[in-house]
């Protein structure tokens, strides 16, 4: 395979991840053109070899620095912006998990804890009021678990978690 397909493979299939994580399909395309390259980025080298709007280019930029992912700075005697991605990936996966947790775990733990003071008055009630504590626990531990990972500063944890996973 050439390097330009491979390129485009990547780029193409990191997009698609991104969709998975969280993230919308051209904010993974910047993302993974971004990784890839050597060398910082302007706005406009990005639309031209993504194909992409300028507004969406910076509404996608702005998401990514968001999240902590690309950096922007400047280059003496330039006037435009430049970017470049995070390429530490303990560092990339900490900062993706620390978005998630925010954007999905933590809104299901203040629903949990706001609907589990229901008190049980039928069998309907009674079950409800069980899967809520069964989904606390859990949504609780996951909780826990996750804020050890994310404050360790090795990848110790994440080696032992990829082994876990397996």
């Amino acid at each position: 395979m050439e390097f330009s397909q491979a390129k485009q493979q990547f780029i193409t299939t990191w997009g698609e991840l991104g969709c998975n994580w969280g993230i919308c399909r051209t904010m993974g395309h910047i993302h993974a053109l971004l990784l890839i390259s050597p060398d910082m980025m302007s706005a406009e080298e990005i639309m031209d070899e993504l194909q992409i709007s300028r507004g969406n280019s910076n509404m996608n930029l702005r998401a990514l620095m968001d999240w902590g992912l690309v950096y922007r700075s400047s280059k003496p005697g330039e006037r435009k912006d430049f970017y470049k991605a995070e390429k530490d990936f303990w560092n990339v996966f900490r900062k993706t998990l620390r978005k998630r947790k925010q954007k999905e775990l933590a809104p299901m733990l203040s629903m949990i804890k706001d609907i589990s003071a229901v008190e049980p008055q039928c069998a309907n009630s009674l079950e409800f009021k069980k899967v809520v504590n069964d989904l606390g626990m859990i949504s609780s531990a996951a909780d826990k678990s996750l804020d050890k990972l994310l404050n360790s500063e090795s990848n110790l944890l994440l080696n032992a978690f990829v082994k876990v996973m397996r």
